[in-house]
């Protein structure tokens, strides 16, 4: 890590949003759901940091608050698509045959539609909800851990420890578990760390749709949208929610960006 700066900004800057978000109670000064019609849109200043909304509600305790539901959606909204993905992509790439033709042509049909159209359409389906938003996700957003996982399957199944291991009659269960999948891991952590990202702002874009987290919880999506018909008198109630998602979505790109040349180097 000492070797990438990049790194150790983004693992800086995502600690910095965990430790925000695990401290939440101690370093907001106002209840994040009080309303307070003497308190208006009043704008930055001593008492409400980053001003109030519409109701009366401290921005800045608003977005410490969100801060715990972004790392919720982020880090949760990724591990079902990574499980799935990476099981199809192991399988498909290591056994080959039709468990392979099945998962590709099913990628292939995935693959030429936008992602946030599929996602969107599903949410639509099932209703809005984060619970639904996981399902969508789960749906969707496992076809670019099974392409990664399947390259990298296929590369493996030809080396020489995993030839010794069929040749000393290992089961296949235990070469996938113990060598085929330690090893291309490095790949997917990467693009899960850029996933992590996309999730956030999708995420956000479903509560600025009304298709996600509902009012009046803390989420920034949610509090972008709520800012929107003031954006010209009162940009506080977007700009700092707004300002937020970006700090906490460079810091997930540059830890990805850094993982991916400190392992060429490695490499």
């Amino acid at each position: 890590m000492r070797a990438s700066p990049m790194l150790i900004t983004g693992v800086a800057l995502v600690a910095l949003w965990g430790a925000i978000a695990a401290f939440a109670p101690l370093l907001a000064t106002h209840d994040p759901y009080a309303i307070d019609f003497k308190a208006i849109m009043q704008g930055p200043g001593a008492d409400n940091w980053f001003g109030t909304d519409n109701v009366g509600r401290d921005i800045y305790s608003r977005v410490i608050y969100g801060a715990r539901l972004a790392l919720y959606i982020g880090l949760l909204g990724v591990i079902a698509p990574m499980a799935i993905g990476l099981t199809i992509g192991l399988l498909a790439g290591y056994f080959g045959g039709w468990a392979d033709t099945v998962a590709m042509r099913v990628v292939d049909i995935t693959v030429p539609f936008p992602f946030f159209v599929l996602v969107l359409a599903i949410v639509a389906v099932l209703g809005p909800g984060i619970g639904n938003y996981f399902i969508a996700l789960a749906l969707v957003g496992w076809v670019g851990y099974a392409r990664l996982a399947r390259s990298e399957a296929i590369v493996l199944r030809q080396s020489e420890f995993v030839l010794a291991a069929r040749t000393m009659g290992f089961a296949h269960g235990y070469i996938l578990l113990r060598h085929v999948l330690p090893n291309s891991l490095s790949p997917i952590v990467v693009y899960m760390m850029t996933d992590v990202t996309l999730v956030i702002l999708f995420g956000a874009a479903l509560g600025f749709l009304g298709m996600g987290i509902s009012p009046p919880a803390a989420e920034w999506g949610v509090m972008i949208a709520e800012g929107q018909t003031y954006i010209s008198t009162a940009w506080w109630i977007s700009f700092f929610p707004g300002l937020a998602m970006v700090l906490i979505g460079i810091g997930f790109a540059l830890i990805g960006d850094g993982l991916a040349r400190m392992l060429r180097i490695e490499r």
